[in-house]
């Protein structure tokens, strides 16, 4: 049995820049962070022949290619796995339509657990690169990269997708003021309502070179919040946000709606220095850039919205538990060495890779 654990991400500033309609013609910048809420995929074997997927269903199947669920589809194809398996799929927050990447996150995982499984290792940057290319290639998602990215890598990345489709990642220093004041700044609420992203993100898609001057924004935007968090200037971070989320609001129609826009203002008003819905828009969940000192106030203002409590998670995608069979008994493997060989590749991937 392997679980893997895949953290779920927010979007500071660049987001609808990792479309390939735009970055291949201009380079895309995106500024994201892993939060501590998480996709987990089991997988173990069974006894007979038969694949059993669980999710929000169940399924049962004789042969890789009669799953629905295509991602799960696809990974298995990609992975060489085509019979007497079991996968089960979990999720901290709702699934679908949460704007904090959840479906992104799920590929990654999946992969990295069916990997595991095989006893195989592989890098963030594998892992990344084969999730784009089975949401985006193969199943047509109309869907940027930096979801797959940040949920491979952790912690908060500066992403540079450039013109030939290679991605520079460069990681933020893991410094504890850095990660501990940024937690400590942050708020999420969720709106009440979930949506499906497609939709939105198509027409976005579609509008690139209608909206390209706001794109350029947005990257301008993503390049001062990495100014802003190299220098520990975080409460830049809130006028960023507002910026990018007025710009955001005219890429495409429902992004935004009066619910969204009285709940924003209503946060404002107690004290917030900015903020965004996260990822397509519609719904999902309110970001906020808050000081500790009025956060109460917004949260009095908000009370009729669950608050998702969230800290910055310095990890990407690992695996947390497996256990293999040794002759008749079952072991459990240590998976400290896994998570370490990871971890050192994801950081000679950060320096080695990022070119400004």
């Amino acid at each position: 049995m392997i679980v893997s654990q895949t953290p779920l991400r927010i979007s500071f500033a660049g987001g609808a820049t990792d479309f390939a309609r735009y970055y291949r013609e201009h380079e895309g910048l995106v500024v994201s962070a892993a939060i501590d809420k998480y996709i987990y995929v089991i997988v173990s074997p069974r006894f007979d022949d038969l694949i059993y997927v669980s999710y929000s269903k169940k399924e049962i199947v004789q042969k890789v290619s009669d799953l629905q669920h295509e991602l799960v589809r696809e990974a298995l194809v990609r992975t060489g796995i085509q019979a007497a398996v079991e996968i089960t799929m979990l999720a901290d927050v709702p699934s679908e339509g949460s704007g904090l990447g959840s479906s992104s996150s799920l590929v990654v995982g999946l992969l990295h657990a069916l990997y595991g499984y095989k006893g195989e290792l592989v890098t963030a940057e594998q892992l990344a690169r084969e999730a784009c290319e089975i949401e985006i290639e193969l199943c047509g998602k109309p869907i940027g990269k930096q979801d797959q990215y940040i949920a491979a890598y952790g912690g908060i990345c500066e992403f540079r997708f450039r013109k030939d489709d290679s991605v520079g990642v460069r990681r933020f220093q893991r410094r504890p003021e850095l990660f501990h004041n940024l937690s400590s700044q942050i708020l999420l609420f969720y709106t009440g309502r979930t949506r499906k992203s497609a939709a939105i993100l198509a027409v976005q898609d579609g509008r690139t070179e209608i909206n390209v001057k706001q794109l350029h924004s947005l990257k301008a935007l993503a390049g001062r919040t990495g100014e802003a968090l190299d220098r520990g200037r975080l409460w830049e971070l809130g006028r960023v946000l507002h910026d990018g989320w007025t710009l955001k609001r005219e890429l495409a129609d429902g992004i935004s709606n009066p619910e969204i826009e009285e709940m924003y203002q209503k946060a404002l008003a107690a004290g917030a220095l900015g903020g965004k819905i996260c990822g397509a828009g519609g719904g999902g969940f309110l970001l906020l850039y808050c000081h500790p000192a009025h956060q109460q106030a917004v949260r009095k203002a908000l009370e009729d919205y669950r608050e998702l409590p969230i800290s910055v998670e310095p990890d990407g995608s690992k695996i947390i538990f497996q256990q293999r069979r040794v002759g008749h008994q079952l072991v459990e493997c240590p998976v400290e060495l896994e998570v370490a060989s990871l971890a050192g590749e994801q950081q000679r991937n950060a320096a080695n890779s990022f070119e400004p």
